[in-house]
């Protein structure tokens, strides 16, 4: 048995081959992060004419279509943690640090055998958790487009606030899309405002709005120096946010069509949807039985207070570690807002952790780690989530 450790870079790998016994057996393989670069890896070793075994680090996203190509022609593959080699390396710190020596390091770690391998997920887990972070990823971007608006709007139409319940609902996007300073809305008449608003609204708002709009614009004590300018920024940040508008819809269509595929019962949960529920089910792996307990679950999610030690103090309630995946912390977070109040006895321990004299961000901590039990109660068995009922 030979061992194939493979050092992973952005547009060449490094890889080594050693024996059994570890010596060495091929000292450095250099090869492309391509086609011509993997069939260069493989008619290297085939030549070997020796059964082997390939290794590489889980860092950054290079290795995994090398991983996926090997796989595919039925190569045995160890992914390992990027810390275990790191504890190796330490005995050849007398040596230079080459791609080859890490290469060689790799391998020495799989045929030592003491290394426990990095989850790979399943194609349609995988598929499932990037479709969920993209989504947040487009969310965020939108929000900050949001913020980019709202700050011109106080430049050059501070009243506007005043005029929408939402700044970003379909009426007011297609309004600003159209007009975006007190100047260009006093340019049109009434009507042909009211028409623009009465056909975004679907007939909720017509001519009374459309004066009240261009009453406020008469008003306005927004900057003239350079509203042109500012104008044409607004109006393609608008264009830019309905595209990522449109993305999230075809996000969450899509992460839908997928979650749906799944024997799971996340979304049964108060506060949880079937967009949040993908991205806890994905998050988590879609194996539960991989967290022992509900605790190893919450630290997971680096929802558990982070240690600070002064001298022979420790102090427990410093803020959250953090730690674990953020993109289950920030579902979990989500959902807690809504069954904390949406939950009837959710929301009975929400009160009665206030009545207790914690704050509000404080109590929703404990919220989270009860909902964080939940979903895993609900993962264990199974089951739809069957809310506790209050006794009248």
């Amino acid at each position: 048995m030979y061992f194939v450790g493979i050092d992973i870079a952005k547009r060449f790998h490094e890889a080594a081959v050693i024996d059994e016994q570890g010596k060495v057996v091929v000292k450095r393989i250099k090869f492309q992060n391509s086609h011509v670069g993997y069939c260069k890896l493989m008619d290297t070793v085939r030549k070997l004419n020796q059964p082997v075994e390939f290794a590489m680090e889980a860092t950054g996203h290079y290795w995994f279509s090398l991983y996926a190509h090997l796989r595919q022609d039925n190569q045995t593959v160890r992914v390992i943690n990027p810390l275990q080699s790191d504890a190796l390396r330490g005995l050849f710190i007398h040596e230079t640090k080459t791609d080859a020596i890490d290469a060689f390091i790799i391998a020495e770690v799989v045929r030592i055998g003491r290394y426990s391998q990095t989850e790979i997920l399943p194609e349609d887990i995988h598929a499932l958790r990037e479709l969920c972070r993209q989504r947040f990823y487009v969310i965020d971007m939108a929000s900050d487009i949001k913020r980019k608006i709202i700050a011109l709007l106080d430049q050059i139409f501070p009243e506007y606030e005043k005029l929408f319940s939402d700044t970003f609902g379909v009426t007011s996007m297609e309004l600003l899309a159209n007009y975006q300073t007190p100047e260009q809305i006093l340019s049109v008449d009434s009507q042909t405002l009211a028409d623009l608003l009465s056909k975004a609204s679907r007939g909720r708002f017509g001519l009374d709005k459309a004066n009240q709009i261009q009453q406020y614009a008469k008003n306005s004590f927004g900057i003239i120096l350079a509203s042109s300018s500012l104008s044409l920024i607004i109006k393609q940040y608008i264009e830019q946010l309905k595209s990522f508008e449109t993305s999230i819809a075809i996000f969450d269509a899509e992460i839908a069509k997928i979650y749906d595929t799944f024997d799971c019962h996340l979304h049964t949960i108060t506060g949880i949807g079937t967009t949040l529920a993908a991205v806890i089910f994905s998050e988590i792996g879609g194996d539960i039985s991989k967290f022992e307990s509900i605790p190893k679950l919450v630290a997971f999610a680096g929802l558990y207070p982070k240690n600070r030690q002064s001298g022979e103090s420790i102090n427990s309630k410093g803020r959250l570690s953090k730690r674990g995946s953020p993109y289950l912390r920030r579902a979990i977070w989500l959902a807690s807002f809504v069954a904390a109040f949406k939950d009837p006895a959710i929301h009975q321990f929400y009160e009665r952790k206030r009545s207790e004299g914690k704050d509000h961000l404080n109590v929703m901590g404990h919220v989270c780690h009860k909902l964080i039990s939940i979903i895993f109660a609900v993962l264990r068995d199974n089951k739809p989530y069957e809310p506790a009922q209050i006794a009248s």
